[in-house]
């Protein structure tokens, strides 16, 4: 009874260990290559899976996730025989597990090393100036080489990036010197406009200035010409209206008396004047004649009165 029972557990720990050997859990975004006496047999996609013990083994195990390699530094020659230190990102993903697993031993290693020899490929044939513009294009020219021969591998190559390019340390000297006077060039060339600017401005103000003041100038020349003229022509009317008033006045009982009168006042009151004004005094030969003066002024206004027409009644 104690034997039967030893075998039963013998046998019962050989199926166990069969179990554990021959069940296959895939995780997700996986695929096992199972290989029976050692030819390929079949795939396994994410589940659980029993294989034949002792026949069957999983050969290879691959990820379909994308995967990210990176690509060393690398020493590179621009085609103006500048030597960079270049160094990348390759991202790829297995498309096809089975060609993977037997279309090539390491697909890793063969697309690092096709990416660094497709870089200095591309890098060969720029300037160094060129290879910080056009990192874009160099990933893209790079990420073609390589997708071409990885169909053969059940890869795909997603994309590449560069992700430091390093010049020798004489060349980065070189190249500090140039962005150096590059910029105090741009300084120099913003300072000039600046200053040409602030010159057109303040020409223009200038301008605007002197027209303003010059119109203002006019406008104040035509008020003062409007204002004379009005002056004048007040005067004049004012003058006119005294004239005609007098001329009436010499008509009426009395004022020629009166007008008389006026004259010999204001003779007197002349002559009065150059006394105060001057040292030197201008007397008629007939001082004492002042009622002929009087008579010859008053003659005249006689004539003036005659050569009135008659108004029309």
């Amino acid at each position: 009874m104690g034997e039967s029972l030893v075998v039963v557990a013998i046998i019962a720990a050989i199926i166990i260990v069969l179990l554990i050997k021959t069940a296959i859990i895939v995780p997700q975004r996986s695929e096992f290559i199972v290989e029976r006496v050692g030819k390929y047999s079949q795939t396994l996609s994410a589940g659980f899976h029993i294989l034949i013990p002792f026949l069957d083994k999983v050969a290879y195990r691959r990820s379909l996730k994308e995967q990210v390699v990176d690509i060393p530094s690398q020493d590179c020659i621009t085609t103006d025989n500048v030597s960079v230190s270049v160094d990348g990102l390759l991202y790829l993903q297995v498309m096809d597990s089975k060609r993977s697993a037997y279309g090539i031993d390491d697909y890793h290693f063969a697309a690092s090393q096709l990416a660094q020899t497709s870089l200095r490929s591309v890098i060969g044939k720029i300037e160094l100036d060129r290879t910080f513009e056009e990192r874009e294009r160099l990933n893209q020219q790079v990420v073609a080489a390589i997708d071409e021969a990885a169909q053969n591998w059940g890869i795909k190559v997603l994309r590449y990036e560069i992700k430091d390019i390093t010049p020798p340390k004489s060349v980065m000297e070189a190249m500090e010197k140039q962005m150096k006077a590059e910029r105090e060039k741009r300084a120099t060339i913003a300072t000039s406009e600046g200053d040409r600017q602030s010159r057109i401005n303040r020409a223009e103000g200038l301008k605007r200035e002197a027209i303003a003041v010059s119109e203002g100038e006019k406008q104040k020349r035509i008020n003062e010409a409007e204002g004379y003229a009005r002056e004048i022509e007040l005067i004049a009317e004012a003058t006119a209206e005294g004239i005609r008033k007098i001329a009436e006045t010499l008509t009426l009982d009395g004022g020629e008396t009166a007008a008389n009168l006026r004259v010999a006042e204001k003779y007197i009151g002349e002559f009065g004047k150059l006394a105060k004004e001057t040292n030197t005094m201008i007397i008629p030969a007939n001082l004492g004649d002042v009622a002929g003066m009087v008579a010859t002024a008053m003659s005249v206004l006689g004539q003036g009165k005659q050569g009135e027409k008659p108004r029309q009644l």
